[in-house]
């Protein structure tokens, strides 16, 4: 089925930012959006510089987000669907803005694709989820690595009577871009990322950790329920962690560990993770996406590779684009968010329906963090996880 492109904007991910390139190039794979517009960055000397980068005309480019809405308002009242004004937002800034500004999109009657984490307090979102609801526009959150094909496969092979009840988890997401004090060096990626008032209250653990979380729930398709954590910086002048283990307990009776760390000195982008059930585990890694290996207590070890010629499920071959052999990765699991996101706009269906992570899996994550800080606050004591009770979609992608 064809649609007409979703119209984009996008706040934030000018020129400098990595992460603001990766939207635009995932956005545009699938050719179900355009962008359209953009206040790419606080510097509007930037921005006009990104706007002409991207062949976008100076009048769609803007001081801020606040202008930006207004001024694309005014287009749409021009002429509806003609006019060109922006449907969706996509949010590329620093943590503290997301909340505030999808907030101000929604109550605006346009849609948001937000980085993540959501917000950087659990009522913060809480008040986004509440807002989102009573507008009506659709949410999604990039949990990138919930676009991966193989990703799915795991969770439909966890699923399955042969695999048997789930019981232990164990997760990892490891960098080393931290194992120095990369923030004193002009890294601004880094100064922002390591600052509480535009990071929130974690540091790595919200930046990578959030990502752990979301995997381990989603493959093993349960929420998290407890946990105990530890967290550390490893220098007296960053005050947010760098590195931190957590034990947990998920709703189905598994028990697991989850590592945070970005002071591995020598890893890249390292996210594992492993799930083993009472007759089989499974096993996929980040940097090898495209395999996905099955052991079995016989002895007998499965090795699942990525590909529209494999024997897959159906949600995995979905997401996959070229036959076996043909790499896919990063940009191509962002590109199964965008994609499914802006079919859920045309077909006004939740986002989570198509598989894209949403308010729910934004509400479970900041539970988490803020339970992981409470925890180590108090030496490691257990502490319950709050579910989420706010929004039309409180499982999200969860049965």
């Amino acid at each position: 089925m064809s649609y007409a492109k979703v119209r984009m904007g996008m706040v934030g991910g000018g020129e400098g930012s990595f992460i603001g390139a990766v939207h635009r190039m995932a956005a545009a794979l699938d050719q179900r959006l355009d962008l359209v517009s953009g206040a790419f960055s606080r510097d509007f000397a930037n921005s006009l510089a990104t706007c002409t980068a991207l062949g976008l005309p100076d009048n769609r480019c803007y001081q801020d987000l606040g202008t930006m809405l207004s001024c694309e308002q005014e287009l749409a009242a021009t002429g509806a669907r003609n006019a060109g004004a922006m449907e969706m937002l996509s949010i590329v800034t620093p943590n503290d803005t997301h909340a505030p500004m999808a907030s101000a999109a929604a109550k605006a009657g346009i849609h948001v694709m937000s980085d993540k984490p959501a917000g950087i307090s659990l009522a913060e979102i809480e008040d986004l989820a509440a807002t989102i609801e009573q507008s009506g526009v659709h949410y999604g959150l990039t949990h990138t690595y919930l676009g991966y094909p193989m990703v799915w496969q795991a969770r439909h092979l966890a699923a399955h009577p042969d695999f048997g009840p789930i019981r232990k988890v164990l997760v990892s997401y490891t960098q080393g871009w931290l194992a120095s004090e990369t923030e004193r060096s002009g890294n601004k990626q880094a100064e922002w990322r390591v600052d509480p008032k535009r990071s929130g209250p974690a540091g790595g653990l919200g930046d990578i950790g959030s990502h752990a979380h979301s995997l381990a729930e989603f493959v093993a398709d349960s929420r998290m329920a407890r946990l105990s954590a530890r967290l550390r910086s490893h220098y007296p002048t960053r005050p947010l962690d760098d590195d931190g283990e957590i034990s947990f307990t998920l709703d189905n009776g598994a028990t697991g560990q989850l590592v945070s760390s970005q002071i591995c000195a020598g890893d890249e982008n390292d996210l594992r993770i492993r799930v083993y059930g009472e007759h089989a585990s499974l096993d996929w890694r980040q940097m090898e996406p495209n395999t996905l290996t099955e052991r079995r207590a016989s002895g007998q070890s499965i090795v699942h590779r990525a590909g529209v010629d494999k024997p897959l499920c159906e949600a995995a071959l979905k997401r996959c684009r070229l036959p076996s052999g043909h790499p896919e990765g990063y940009v191509e699991a962002f590109a199964n968010l965008y994609s499914g996101f802006a079919q859920a706009i045309r077909e006004d269906v939740m986002p989570s329906t198509l598989g894209v992570p949403g308010i729910a899996e934004a509400l479970r994550g900041m539970a988490f963090l803020e339970a992981a800080i409470a925890s180590n606050a108090a030496n490691g004591a257990w502490h319950e996880i709050k579910p989420p009770s706010v929004g039309p979609d409180t499982k999200g992608l969860l049965s």
